[in-house]
């Protein structure tokens, strides 16, 4: 047996046949001196330790997947192909993309031109019942509010899902998506991409080795929103553009008239079509809290908002979720701001933040992350270099540094052919979807909640479990 033989052999997760035929000389002589170093190593660790060393930047799985052949590649379907799914859909060029669907063609078009053998759709249920049998994975990237319908759909269908974020638009969704996903055995994903940036994941594996001490505070933090919040429904009536199917755009939301503050962009702050702004940015920004410290589940949860109606999110707001001790660690209390609002930057020794953030804070340091994810600072001076002990258990994925929409989606897209684990699938996003959510359930309700998760619903206030789920239109009631 060569050297080469059994290589692919011991590391079949990251060959089918042979090597890249990519892969230069030296890239292959540093995975050589890995393997004879760490002959014992197991196959998660050894795609820690290559990306750790570089190797994963010379030798992608981008490569890796090229040797398969078009027999092995993944016939995907997108539903909602513009916009972000037009972002979505071109991570898996590289697959068989066979079909799009999207309700406003103008919206569309830029994918329907990169992909001119992709047969064309407007209605999602159209699609899945005549490419069931043409294939194996589907990306959904529409308005909150017609996430679940699809995802259901496919999973029923044993299609693999990639869903953008929220999972849900509400939480009895997420809670019946992640069981759905149990049930099938599908791979799924969340559109959280930061969870695959390979600092986030640095920093989860320190926060979890305890670097930090016991974390008992967190502090998060977005700039959004840029669309309008706080509104009133418009008297005002347009017609709906002869690009657009209105009506599959409205999908499972009560019947109204077309108006441009609702599509293609600011549906995100009404409550029929989004979830706001900390339904926008929570399942990024408390990313890394949620990762690291195994947040579900909050038993009570307060929020207050400046400028919110009936029909549309608050225009600032603050949220405070606590949650219980488990296993691994002791209670934490997160708070959430946006519009606006941060913490008080004194608590990183600064006299102003920036528009997005992250501070979790522990008995033995505090972790401050400047943005939305990526590399932060230890408030005690410490750098990560000085935590080089803590040992790598993380996959790291090629361009998790710069591109985190590549590393997530090619996480998703191994994980679909056994060559991986998808991290953010929903048995982690729906959990950390149902607790961003009930978010927004405090805010409707102006006043603290009591969770009781294993029952789903608000204890201390039956007013509020209307907010838990909702009513479909006619027609367009949940799958089961």
């Amino acid at each position: 047996m060569t050297i080469v033989q059994h290589f692919c052999d011991i590391h079949s997760v990251f060959f089918r046949d042979t090597i890249s035929r990519n892969l230069d000389a030296g890239c292959f002589q540093n995975i050589i001196s890995i393997m004879k170093s760490q002959s014992t190593t197991s196959r998660r660790s050894f795609l820690t330790s290559t990306a750790l060393t570089g190797t994963s930047l010379a030798f992608p799985w981008v490569s890796v997947r090229n040797v398969l052949g078009a027999n092995s590649r993944l016939n995907i379907a997108a539903i909602g192909a513009g916009g972000k799914g037009g972002v979505d859909i071109g991570y898996c060029a590289e697959e068989n993309v066979v079909a799009l669907c999207d309700v406003d063609t103008r919206n569309a078009a830029g994918s329907f031109k990169k992909f001119p053998k992709a047969r064309i759709y407007e209605d999602f249920r159209v699609l899945l019942e005549k490419e069931n049998h043409h294939i194996d994975a589907v990306t959904i990237s529409t308005p909150d509010h017609t996430h679940a319908h699809p995802a259901i759909l496919a999973m029923r269908s044993g299609k693999h899902v990639y869903c953008q974020k929220p999972m849900t638009h509400t939480v009895e969704e997420a809670r019946m998506l992640t069981r759905i996903a149990r049930e099938t055995g599908v791979v799924t994903q969340m559109g959280n991409q930061g969870h695959s940036q390979s600092h986030s994941r640095r920093l989860v594996e320190l926060i979890r080795a305890g670097v930090l001490g016991e974390v008992r505070q967190a502090h998060v933090w977005t700039d959004r929103p840029i669309w309008p919040q706080g509104l009133t429904r418009p008297k005002a009536t347009q017609p709906a553009p002869d690009t657009m199917n209105w009506d599959l755009w409205l999908g499972p939301a009560p019947k109204r008239p077309y108006h441009v503050s609702y599509a293609p962009f600011n549906w995100r702050g009404w409550w029929d079509f989004g979830t706001g702004a900390l339904g926008d940015m929570g399942c990024h920004n408390m990313d890394l809290a949620f990762f690291s410290l195994d947040l579900k589940n909050p038993i009570e949860i307060s929020g207050s908002g400046e400028g919110g109606t009936s029909e549309s999110p608050p225009k600032a707001s603050r949220v405070h979720w606590k949650f219980p001790a488990n296993a691994m660690r002791g209670p934490v209390e997160l708070t959430w701001y946006d519009g606006g609002k941060k913490p008080d930057p004194s608590l990183v020794r600064l006299k102003t933040l920036p528009g997005n953030g992250c501070i979790l804070m522990g008995t033995k340091d505090t972790l401050y992350v400047p943005s939305y994810w990526g590399a932060g600072s230890f408030l005690s001076g410490a750098t990560m270099e000085d935590h080089n002990n803590v040992e790598a258990s993380l996959p790291r994925w090629p361009g998790g540094d710069q591109d985190n929409d590549k590393a997530h989606h090619h996480e998703w897209i191994a994980a679909c052919k056994g060559e991986a684990k998808a991290l953010s699938d929903f048995d982690y996003a729906g959990p950390m979807t149902e607790s961003v959510l009930l978010g927004n359930v405090a805010l409707r309700t102006r006043h603290r909640i009591q969770w009781d998760a294993k029952q789903m619903q608000v204890t201390n206030d039956p007013h509020a479990n209307q907010y838990i789920r909702k009513h479909y239109r006619k027609g367009w009631e949940l799958p089961s």
